[in-house]
């Protein structure tokens, strides 16, 4: 009975002692945004403006 008491009390303490094994803890990357000018909205603008042009020139 006592070796059954002392086989039940190592095997008790070897998985408590195997429950808390270190893990390294999760760092997740930072989210970089990174904000692209776009080259478009400088030539649309003036296109815009000389198709307004246009049609009050040729509305006259």
């Amino acid at each position: 009975m006592k070796k059954l008491v002392l086989a039940a009390v190592l095997a008790g303490a070897a998985t408590a002692a195997s429950a808390g094994a270190y893990s390294e803890p999760v760092i997740e990357a930072p989210v970089i945004v990174e904000e692209t000018t776009s080259s478009s909205s400088g030539i649309i603008l003036p296109l815009v403006l000389l198709a307004v042009i246009a049609a009050v020139a040729a509305s006259e």
